[in-house]
């Protein structure tokens, strides 16, 4: 048991955090050592599996994140941007792997997690799931081979609870498409379009953001050209798959250099 690495988990309450304890539960390589929510919670000093409605567990969901990752060989965390920010320093200060699937961070927020990749291993993704990286990987290269003939357009749909748009993974795409065509996105991005907009600007690269019931994840990359369109899709139904993902970073990164990674490195996409 001391050699299978420990596993904390951040927000245990929410949708993924859930889902995350219970696949670490389900893998036989990693074990459950930390659960981890704010401060007033009413899950903080329960056991989790009887905050979550079942069998005890024998971890006690705690607010004090240093006490939950100390012990830990790994924490996992898709929780709100400052809240990452806050848990990479201290997995930074105790050589914790940190796998982060937090979305909605901005460029200056992402820049603040740098110090702590010189003392840790990061590994932050918009998507965990082997299929949306090789969609990425898919995109990148179907853009390379194709003109501003073929706009494109990345369509995301999430749950209506969802706070942040586009999803972390509809950037991800819009990043490899720009990447492959061999532009910034942040000169080609078309993210709102209402009212009398004009014509479509050539070479732009267009999102679309859909909120609505419990859908888990879906993400489309359109290609559309006259009298033709090419259509990338990956559907998720089932957030466990996210979270074997995560697991499979956070294995991953056990003895890697300390520094920045994303899924394309754990899955051994990278060019």
């Amino acid at each position: 048991m001391s050699n299978t690495p420990g596993i904390a988990i951040t927000g245990a309450s929410g949708r993924m955090g859930q889902m995350l304890i219970g696949q670490v539960f389900a893998n036989d390589r990693v074990r459950l050592v930390g659960a981890v929510e704010r401060t007033g919670h009413p899950w903080v000093g329960q056991d989790v599996g009887v905050a979550m409605g079942g069998a005890a567990l024998g971890v006690i969901v705690t607010d004090d994140a240093h006490a939950a990752i100390a012990p830990a060989q790994a924490v996992i965390d898709f929780t709100a941007p400052e809240a990452t920010l806050g848990f990479a320093a201290i997995a930074a200060q105790a050589g914790t792997v940190h796998v982060i699937g937090t979305t909605g961070m901005t460029d200056a927020q992402i820049a603040q997690l740098e110090p702590a990749s010189h003392q840790a291993v990061i590994v932050r993704a918009g998507n965990m799931s082997l299929g949306v990286n090789l969609l990425t990987q898919l995109t990148k290269r179907v853009a390379a081979a194709l003109d501003e003939d073929f706009d494109i357009e990345i369509i995301e749909a999430h749950h209506n609870q969802k706070v942040d748009a586009p999803s972390g993974t509809a950037l991800m795409l819009g990043e490899a498409a720009a990447e492959g065509r061999g532009v910034a996105l942040a000169d080609v991005s078309d993210r709102g379009r209402d009212g009398i907009t004009g014509a479509r600007k050539r070479g732009d690269i267009g999102f679309t953001a859909i909120r609505g019931g419990d859908i888990v994840g879906e993400h489309d990359v359109l290609f559309a050209a006259a009298g033709e369109r090419i259509t990338l899709r990956h559907v998720a139904s089932d957030r466990a798959v996210f979270a074997r993902g995560a697991i499979k970073a956070a294995l991953w990164g056990q003895g890697k250099t300390p520094g920045q990674y994303d899924m394309l490195d754990v899955l051994g996409l990278n060019d």
